[in-house]
């Protein structure tokens, strides 16, 4: 994506909130009006007319009223345009936010094999909060700075021309140092926020890894990893803050250089009696006045680089190419039979390795297939192309004869249910983590699909039953508990195409013949694909399928294959010898 874009592509979803935009300003313009009314007051005012003249004490009555209602005024006005912006902003953030969570929701399952979680995370959650304070503080701070610019530099043009010609000269070179130093502090806030994005994705890896780390004693090797990601965010957060501490100094040495210049210039005029010393005095105040704004532009262009480079890895994100896409016209199948086939279909995650090579397979409405083989056949990846995670090289999967990439996802997945063998729960309840298999269910569907699931039980003793919380990933449950629920959930979207893979392989023994009984009622009338090392959960398969290297070498029954002595016969042989 073009670096250069990212302002305006960032800006433009500013647009339906111009009207918020447009009254924030306007309140800015009237906050900065506020405050260049000051100077002249106290200086042409104070000076010139009380002090001066000590003609008219009654304007210093007016003075002091007048001040105490300004600074009302511009209090109530700074409130209204720190909410308005503030909204403005915040609001681009939430749709933002929304756009990249519902891009993430689409992408195929390709990207986030090859994406680390933390560092995705990171985009979702530290850049968007980068993004959010340049868009609200930021857009702020700068409208307020640059009305105030304007202001003061059209009231010392009202004073005195050649006075005010000699101050803007020092101008450009402002400009220029923010300039220079606004590229170099996008790139090192870059640099830093990668490495941020690096520092969650050991964090996400460490944490959901932690039994491994302290189980192989990597504790020590783990730290050292993250004190090496530490510095390297250490070190690129450092360039960025030494190159915004040299740009303040260098900033205020310019100014302070055109503030001597015109008092130097100033004092003769007045000398000279060709502006009055209240005049200078407001002249000198709205100079002085100018260091916050500039200094705050400075600031606030750095807000804008960072928010950028911020903006640039988001947008990154979002335009990540889905991998898998809906078809133009899509067949939506409203009933299905579940005859399944698998058409000379070859697959590779890249080109140089093919995982299967010319699959050649048919499975009637209601048959149950065996995979197996050794690890590495192919076997997930088999099945993982019939609901379209993947989209084969060549050849074509259908269903009931319709090739699925001719299907709406959305049809296509409901036919399909999966049990896998590491079961993925949700913080939320035990009734909700079911209800995830139909978002339509009612609790009475709940319950009979946890009773075939041989989960209702165990439910009932839980401290809060349907409504018990399960914790992250499910870590209050066992792994058979987890199982159940993994099948009523199955069992609650009524799929006429079932793949459990390795569904059974983790537990023990008590908790396998549970899930097995659960599995049995789950797959009568159903296609089912069945993954398993355990080969006891599949000798009554209608048909048991041997893969090795990406091919299928035997079919037929357990029998047919032991007799055979071929693949199955070996897989067989190893497990079960003593």
């Amino acid at each position: 994506m073009d670096g250069k874009a990212t302002p305006w592509r960032l800006l433009s979803y500013l647009r339906p909130y111009w009207w918020a935009v447009l009254l924030g300003c306007l309140l800015v313009v009237v906050t900065a009006f506020t405050q260049l009314l000051l100077p002249f007051i106290l200086g042409k005012g104070l000076i010139d007319e009380v002090f001066i003249k000590k003609e008219n004490l009654r304007l210093l009555d007016i003075i002091a009223v007048g001040m105490l209602l300004l600074y009302l005024v511009k209090g109530v006005f700074h409130y209204g345009q720190v909410y308005i912006l503030g909204y403005a902003g915040q609001r681009v953030v939430f749709d933002l936010r929304n756009a990249v969570f519902a891009h993430l929701q689409r992408l195929s399952l390709s990207f986030f094999e090859r994406s680390r979680t933390g560092e995705t995370i990171s985009r979702v959650t530290n850049d968007m909060t980068v993004i959010q304070t340049a868009l609200t503080t930021g857009l702020r701070d700068f409208v307020l700075d640059a009305v105030m610019i304007c202001g003061i530099a059209a009231g010392v043009l009202s004073i005195h021309w050649r006075l005010a010609a000699a101050a803007v000269i020092v101008f450009p070179l402002v400009g220029w140092a923010i300039n220079l130093y606004g590229i170099r502090v996008r790139r090192f806030t870059k640099q830093a926020q990668e490495q941020v994005a690096e520092i969650s994705a050991q964090l996400q890896e460490t944490l959901t890894g932690i039994r491994i780390v302290k189980a192989f004693t990597l504790e020590d090797q783990e730290r050292s990893r993250f004190r090496s990601k530490n510095e390297a965010t250490f070190q690129a957060s450092m360039k960025t803050a030494q190159t915004m501490a040299t740009v303040l100094p260098v900033v205020e040495l310019l100014m302070v250089f055109g503030l001597v210049t015109v008092l130097w210039y100033g004092a003769r005029e007045v000398v000279a009696g060709r502006i009055t010393p209240g005049e200078l005095i407001t002249f000198i105040s709205l100079l002085g006045m100018a260091s916050a704004p500039v200094n705050g532009i400075t600031r606030t262009i750095n807000q804008f680089q960072q928010g950028f480079a911020a903006a640039d890895r988001v947008f990154s994100l979002l335009d990540e190419e889905r991998e898998i896409k809906e078809p133009v016209r899509p067949i939506v199948l409203k009933r299905a039979a579940g005859a399944v086939a698998f058409n000379n279909v070859s697959f590779s995650y890249n080109k140089e390795k093919p995982v299967l090579r010319n699959i050649q397979l048919t499975v009637r409405p209601g048959e149950v297939i065996a995979l197996v083989g050794p690890s590495g056949a192919g076997k997930t990846t088999l099945v993982n192309l019939l609901p379209r995670f993947y989209d084969p090289d060549s050849g074509s999967v259908t269903i009931d004869g319709v090739d699925v990439r001719r299907m709406s996802l959305r049809s296509l997945r409901s036919l399909i249910g999966l049990v896998p063998q590491e079961t993925a729960l949700f913080g939320v309840s035990v009734a909700e983590n079911i209800r995830y298999g139909r978002a339509d269910a009612r609790m009475e569907d709940i319950i009979a699909a946890a009773r075939l699931a041989n989960a209702h039980d165990f439910i009932t003793q839980l401290a809060q039953g349907y409504d018990t919380m399960v914790g992250e990933r499910g870590v209050t449950l066992s792994g058979g508990q987890k199982q159940r629920l993994a099948i009523a959930r199955a069992v609650l979207r009524d799929p006429r195409i079932l793949i459990l893979d390795e569904a059974t392989s983790s537990l023990d023994t008590e908790s396998e013949a549970l899930v097995q009984e659960a599995l049995e009622r789950l797959m009568r009338n159903r296609t089912t694909f069945v993954i398993a090392h355990r080969l006891t959960t599949i000798l009554h398969a209608d048909r048991i399928v041997a893969l090795q290297d990406g091919c299928i070498v035997e079919e037929g029954k357990h029998e047919e294959l032991l007799a055979k002595q071929g693949v199955y016969y070996r897989l067989y042989e190893a497990q079960f010898r003593t």
